[in-house]
C-alpha cells in the first residue's frame, strides 16, 4: 500500500515524546519483514533482559502483535501488564494525504514461573540429540 511508519511517537510536540522512541525494550511489530517465531523469541529476550516488553504495531500487524502476546501469556512465560488502543495520521506517499491507522501497545510483564520455564527449554536442547551421524 505504500504506508510506512518508522518512528511510532503519536505526536511530536517537545514534552517527552523522545523518551518514547528510545525504549529498549518495545518491539515494534511488521507483518511482512520477520517471521512470527523471530518476534516471539526476541520478546523472550527482552522479558529476560528487562522484565518486560512493550509490542507495537500498526494496520494490520495489530493481529500479528496479539498472536505473540497469546503465545507468550498461554506458554505461561508473560502476564499482560497493559494494553492500549489509538488511531495514527500516517502520510500516505502513493496518495499524498494523511490516512488514519489503528495502533496496538501491549505490555508483558515477566510470570512467576518464566525463569523455571526458560531453563527448562533450554536444558531440553541442550540434551536434543541432533548430532546423530
Amino acid at each position: 500500500m505504500g504506508v510506512e511508519a518508522v518512528a511510532a511517537t503519536g505526536g511530536g510536540g517537545g514534552g517527552g515524546g523522545g523518551v518514547e522512541a528510545q525504549k529498549k525494550n518495545r518491539i515494534q511489530v511488521s507483518n511482512t519483514k520477520k517471521p512470527l517465531f523471530f518476534y516471539v523469541n526476541l520478546a523472550k529476550r527482552y522479558i529476560q533482559q528487562h522484565n518486560e516488553v512493550e509490542l507495537s504495531a500498526l494496520g494490520m500487524a495489530i493481529t500479528t502483535v496479539v498472536t505473540i502476546a497469546e503465545i507468550l501469556k498461554n506458554n505461561g512465560l508473560a502476564i499482560e501488564k497493559k494494553v492500549l488502543t489509538s488511531t495514527v495520521g500516517m502520510k500516505d506517499e502513493n496518495k499524498g494525504r494523511v490516512v488514519l491507522k489503528a495502533k496496538i501497545e501491549i505490555v508483558l510483564g515477566k510470570s512467576e514461573k518464566f525463569d523455571l520455564l526458560m531453563n527448562a527449554s533450554n536444558v531440553a536442547t541442550e540434551t536434543d540429540p541432533k548430532d546423530k551421524e
